[in-house]
């Protein structure tokens, strides 16, 4: 892979020496609502750097003191962006998802395991040589689960973070391997090496449920048939959806995801019994959100054709998760419920997109 630097002017700024924020993956949608939030929290205080394969725009480049094009699967191209930056935390959202993951497995493992460890070592290293502990925050997904049947699947029911871990998917057990190394550096790092010192890697991470937004158009992930079929109605178009009716997994909003991570970023290491958590908000099946649908857009026509892969995929992942760990640790409570997700955040979004 071929990766570039460029620091855009209008998005080069200065500002106090207290440690960079990098940001990886910053050109999605999670890197965008992040990025709006670090700048008002730090900006003008701290840099921001920010990476992605295509160049940022609007708000997204604003919000960054410094905008890199690349891939954090080049590790080259990692460590000289350390070189020149004082990195004091890390947001690692960049990575290769299900289905391109399933398409073409040792890339996935390139960008999304290697990537993640060529990150790791750096914020490590950072730590080591800041003497400070750097924190690093990743975005984890219902995806590491695995259930071997349906049957267990119903028998499972609500599964904490410790059971149900064998994933069937690429991009499961990437982030599963990725869950793994970040204990490995935050506990294990050069435990031989006297010149160690106590400062560390801070990994947090969050098992995110399907994630819905308002903001974008579903692009054929396997947890999409749920907005896929609110979209599908506020154009008046038919939607065939791709998993039986009685096919559950829970889910959450992008707003209240973004919510998650920037709050347990912001929690006390003390209060913390975990490094990977859980959340969600709600989990319906698809006949339920059918059925929501159909409040706001009586005329949708929904029918049901499972495809094979995708049906199996989604009977490998739990009906709900446990995130009581999160709510104990760290108050995780999301705003939007089932009916308040429709209703306040994603119908009318939908409607004004669609006129």
């Amino acid at each position: 892979m071929t990766s570039t630097m460029t620091e855009p002017k209008s998005t080069t700024r200065s500002t106090a020496t207290t440690g960079a924020i990098l940001v990886t993956g910053a050109g999605g949608e999670m890197g965008h609502a992040l990025l709006k939030h670090l700048h008002g929290q730090w900006g003008g205080q701290r840099e921001i750097v920010s990476i992605d394969l295509r160049e940022l725009h609007g708000e997204a480049a604003a919000a960054s003191t410094h905008s890199y094009c690349g891939s954090v699967a080049d590790a080259e191209f990692v460590q000289a962006l350390a070189s020149k930056h004082d990195i004091g935390e890390v947001w690692h959202l960049a990575a290769l998802l299900s289905s391109s993951g399933e398409r073409n497995p040792e890339l996935a493992l390139s960008v999304n395991v290697m990537g993640s460890c060529t990150l790791l070592k750096l914020a490590a290293e950072s730590a080591r040589r800041r003497g400070h502990d750097v924190p690093f925050m990743f975005p984890s997904t219902i995806a590491a689960y695995g259930v071997e049947s349906l049957a267990a699947k119903v028998a499972a029911g609500v599964v904490s973070e410790d059971e149900c871990g064998d994933p069937i998917t690429m991009y499961g057990l990437n982030k599963r391997a990725v869950e793994e190394m970040g204990r490995y550096y935050m506990r294990h790092y050069r435990l031989l090496d006297a010149d160690r010192g106590t400062a560390r890697v801070d990994f947090r991470s969050i098992r995110f449920p399907g994630i819905i937004s308002a903001d974008t158009v579903p692009m054929g992930g396997t947890s999409d048939y749920g907005p896929e079929m609110l979209h599908a109605a506020a154009q008046g178009k038919p939607y065939s959806c791709f998993v039986r009716p009685d096919a559950q997994i829970s889910f959450m909003t992008m707003p209240d995801a973004v919510r998650a991570l920037v709050h347990l970023a912001q929690a006390p290491r003390s209060r913390l019994s975990r490094q990977v958590y859980n959340v969600t908000a709600f989990a319906p099946t698809a006949a339920q959100i059918e059925a929501k649908v159909r409040e706001f857009f009586p005329r949708a026509e929904i029918s049901y054709a499972p495809v094979e892969a995708r049906q199996r995929i989604v009977d490998s992942w739990p009906m709900d998760l446990d995130d009581s760990a999160a709510r104990r640790d760290w108050g995780w409570s999301p705003v939007h419920g089932f009916d308040e997700a429709f209703r306040d955040y994603l119908v009318p979004a939908v409607r004004a997109r669609y006129g």
